[in-house]
């Protein structure tokens, strides 16, 4: 086995980590699905940003070479987010417990903005491989967007359910910088290079 291949079993370890421990200790009974709905989330959350935070990071520091290893993991992490968004939907079916009390709070402004950011994840999750990628062409890159709205229907959710501002905006800030940024250099990248070409010329 070469290490490339053990680097990634031990990436793919710890993206499991936290939810083999909270499947064990609801499967032992330490632990209701209601008490791990908030960790599950969470973390969908955080592995959501992380992955979106990669693409800005390399371009504020494009000698790092640990972002250079995690641009090339980028996928996993959103397909680690999905997972973890997975099992917070599966425990709220079972703490909710039948069909009618979720229909019953399906509208409120917590309730369906998770319900639509889980949807958008489905299709991102399910073409976040080289063979999507090549299949869709262009169209990859353009369905990969949908990350961006699924992210604030995230964060709406986080603050609406559990009505407390600040930790979702501990989470989603450094995102919002860090996008923020991004914009600004592609859009000055964009105006410069013209400019630069007329004077070389």
């Amino acid at each position: 086995m070469n290490r490339q291949s053990i680097s990634t079993g031990i990436f793919w370890v710890l993206l499991a980590l936290p939810a083999t421990l909270m499947l064990m200790s609801l499967a032992n009974g330490s632990a209701t699905a209601e008490r791990l709905l908030h960790p599950t989330g969470e973390f969908a959350a955080r592995f959501m940003i992380f992955a979106m935070m990669i693409t800005p990071l390399r371009m504020l520091f494009p000698r790092t070479r640990w972002l250079q290893w995690m641009v090339r993991r980028r996928r996993w992490l959103g397909v680690a987010a999905f997972a973890y968004a997975l099992i917070h939907t599966l425990l709220y079916i079972i703490d909710m417990g039948a069909l009618q009390p979720m229909l019953d709070e399906f509208w409120a402004l917590g309730i369906w903005t998770g319900w639509i950011a889980f949807a958008i994840f489905i299709p991102l999750a399910l073409t976040s491989n080289d063979a999507s990628q090549r299949w869709l062409l262009a169209s990859w890159k353009r369905l990969q967007r949908f990350v961006y709205p699924a992210a604030l229907l995230t964060l709406a959710h986080w603050i609406f359910v559990h009505n407390n501002l600040g930790p979702a905006l501990v989470h989603f800030i450094p995102l919002a910088a860090l996008e923020s940024y991004r914009i600004w250099k592609t859009f000055s990248s964009t105006h410069q290079t013209p400019a630069q070409n007329t004077v070389s010329s």
